[in-house]
């Protein structure tokens, strides 16, 4: 199984340590496509549109800026860089070494930066958004989807429990008949149900948490994963088919 998360908005810069070595991220196939992405970022945020053309507020100017150094920045390995709601119900500080390896090994985060990245990578803080476009590059979800396409050969077999949001999803394409994606209602008194948003991806974080600590990564089949998730929440499943990816539902209590 692979669990397939986007990153957070806000990160956690490091204070001190040795920039980034692209060379050493994980799917060394990337590097090219890291490093072309990487310094357009590093161009671009320090152009006087930068705020414009990254699509952030006055407020995240001093983030945009810390861009222009993003290959001499400090690095953190991808779990301290990431922070936010998902990642603080993942809270892989507090798991043991044992299960820290386990979440080393089946979690990935899409990045608009780096493509997709373990959670033990070392990267620098940065902006960057897939939804945005840069020059020499374009649409940044359409550049990735090429790039981490072959990822899905190095996965074959392997379930995807994908907890991405849509625009992360567009950028590596998994596929449809081992994914299984995760979304999250809300059950009301009245018995009516509504989509969750911003507390989706708390539970998300729980449920890639739940997976990695109860040694459930070794499933392969969505039966089986809709069973042992069904022992925390309720849930329902749409089984994916050859076009069409399945659909694992969270039904959260009011």
């Amino acid at each position: 199984m692979k669990i397939l998360l986007p990153p957070s908005e806000g990160k956690c810069a490091a204070l001190a340590g040795e920039p980034v070595d692209v060379d050493a991220l994980s799917f060394p196939f990337l590097i090219p496509a890291r490093e072309s992405v990487a310094e357009v970022l590093r161009q671009v945020s320090g152009e006087v549109d930068a705020l414009t053309m990254l699509k952030v507020g006055a407020s995240l100017s001093a983030e945009v800026e810390r861009n222009t150094r993003v290959f001499e920045e400090p690095a953190y390995e991808a779990w301290r860089v990431y922070t936010g709601v998902l990642f603080e119900a993942l809270n892989v500080a507090s798991m043991s070494d044992a299960e820290r390896q386990v979440a080393f090994e089946s979690v990935l985060v899409v990045s608009a930066l780096w493509g997709a990245v373990h959670l033990d990578d070392v990267i620098p803080a940065y902006r960057l958004s897939m939804g945005v476009k840069l020059p020499q590059v374009g649409d940044l979800a359409k550049f990735w989807r090429s790039e981490l396409a072959p990822l899905n050969g190095g996965f074959a077999g392997e379930l995807m429990v994908d907890c991405r949001s849509a625009a992360y999803s567009k950028a590596w394409v998994t596929p449809s008949a081992r994914t299984v994606q995760v979304r999250v209602e809300r059950l009301f008194d009245d018995g009516s149900r509504k989509v969750v948003s911003h507390m989706a991806k708390h539970y998300r974080g729980e449920l890639a948490r739940y997976l990695v600590v109860n040694g459930l990564v070794e499933l392969a089949d969505a039966r089986e994963l809709a069973e042992a998730v069904g022992e925390q929440w309720q849930v329902e499943l749409v089984e994916p088919a050859e076009k069409k990816p399945g659909v694992l539902t969270l039904v959260i209590p009011e």
